[in-house]
């Protein structure tokens, strides 16, 4: 599936796009043209004092570029290809405490510190836990649903686990996870306009978490218990994390491990109802390699960017010191050198090297594990308990520069 070229002005972030659509028809005619082109924004549209960046859409690209920091910087401009133009530079040099825009040495630090809580050991201890909460929220969903059967799968089922999750792994107290959720949805819905939320509403959100995430912190300290916080911040002096590190670490997490899993499921349940096919293959024989698909299919994050540190060719393309790069994650996940049939959803695909995680280095997804595992859960409790499950309705997309989001996706068990 080709397009002749992009139109004039065509801008791959412009977060009217992706309210509408995912690009994979420009994106399949750039990997075939212009692997990495130059993308022209006005200035300050993004939030940045320059005229563009480079949308690298080749598999073998993105991973080239993530996985040399050293010529690719997170940390310079962060890893977020767009804000908006009322952003002031302040407010995204202030981000730059957060894990996913540092550059080694000291993301290194960090990420051997958060690491702790990610062993495959620590993700194992959940399973029991989270495979209960999983069924117990598809049993919510139902009896909640409507005298016809119908609700919101992205409220009622797709939001829950990984928000519970989250507040299972770092020890929040489950009655506090509804915080969590507006609080992330404050700092990432900033382009959708239903949400009336602007950057001061999201910097406020940002310092919501950090603070609420110190004071968690501060009472591990007092009276530490058997969790993620109490691991990572029980000594400073001994390579743990400081109050306000851990602030941060928990506003990566609250994005990074909520929106976007919450996005996965909902987009994977989209794909099973659409693919009746695989439906029903999933209802008979569970395949282990359903997740991967599912996140290769939605993939959540559509690009983050990285900066130039030098001078250097890529893909044909002269890229010049302090030129932003984007990485286009959805456009490498249907490479159609990498994956047999790429625009076929099919959950027995392996292998499965999407790059729905990052594109390796050191910034690959560190929490892929747990995505993993609630993704497998929530499907085998879906299938479970509502396995005649139909849609009733469109998804209604999020706008936004970056995430593959969906507010609402009405279905209906009856």
């Amino acid at each position: 599936m080709t397009c002749p070229a992009l139109p004039d002005g065509f801008d791959f972030t412009d977060p009217d796009l992706l309210q509408d659509r995912v690009p994979l028809p420009e994106f399949a005619w750039l990997r075939q043209t212009e692997p990495v082109r130059w993308i022209a924004q006005r200035p300050r549209v993004s939030g940045f004092d320059d005229a563009g960046y480079w949308a690298v859409t080749r598999h073998e690209d993105v991973k080239y570029v993530s996985t040399r920091p050293e010529l690719f910087s997170s940390h310079l401009n962060t890893a977020v290809i767009r804000f908006n133009e009322r952003i002031g530079r302040d407010q995204i040099d202030a981000q730059k405490l957060i894990m996913l825009n540092m550059d080694p040495p000291e993301h290194t630090r960090v990420r051997q510190i958060v690491q702790r809580g990610f062993t495959p050991r620590a993700i194992r201890s959940l399973e029991d836990a989270l495979r209960e909460r999983a069924r117990s929220i598809v049993a919510a969903a139902l009896e909640t649903a409507g005298p016809d059967g119908s609700f919101d799968f992205v409220t009622n089922v797709a939001v829950e686990l990984p928000l519970q999750a989250i507040a299972e792994l770092i020890g929040v107290p489950q009655e506090d996870r509804t915080k969590i959720f507006d609080w992330s949805n404050k700092m990432a819905g900033y382009d959708d306009p239903e949400y009336a939320i602007t950057e001061e509403i999201g910097a406020e959100a940002a310092m919501e978490i950090v603070s609420y995430a110190m004071n968690l912190a501060a009472a591990r300290k007092e009276c530490p218990a058997k969790d993620i916080v109490s691991q990572l911040v029980a000594a400073e002096d001994e390579g743990n994390l400081a109050g306000d590190e851990f602030g941060f670490f928990v506003i990566l997490l609250a994005v990074a491990g909520n929106e976007t899993t919450r996005n996965a499921i909902t987009h994977g349940m989209h794909a099973f109802l659409t693919h009746p096919g695989q439906w029903e293959l999933y209802k008979r024989e569970r395949p282990a390699t359903a997740a991967e698909e599912i996140v290769r299919w939605a993939t959540p994050v559509v690009a983050f960017q990285r900066t130039a540190t030098q001078d250097t060719e890529l893909g044909g393309a002269t890229i010049r010191r302090g030129d932003r790069v984007g990485l286009f994650y959805s456009s490498a996940n249907h490479d159609p050198d990498v994956f047999e049939d790429p625009d076929v959803f099919d959950i027995t695909r392996d292998p499965n090297p999407h790059l729905g995680f990052g594109g390796g280095g050191p910034h690959f997804c560190l929490g892929k594990s747990l995505a993993v595992l609630e993704i497998d859960l929530i499907f085998h409790a879906i299938a479970d308990a509502m396995p005649g499950l139909r849609l009733t309705g469109d998804p209604r997309r999020l706008r936004s520069a970056w995430l593959n989001g969906v507010k609402e996706l009405r279905v209906s068990t009856g």
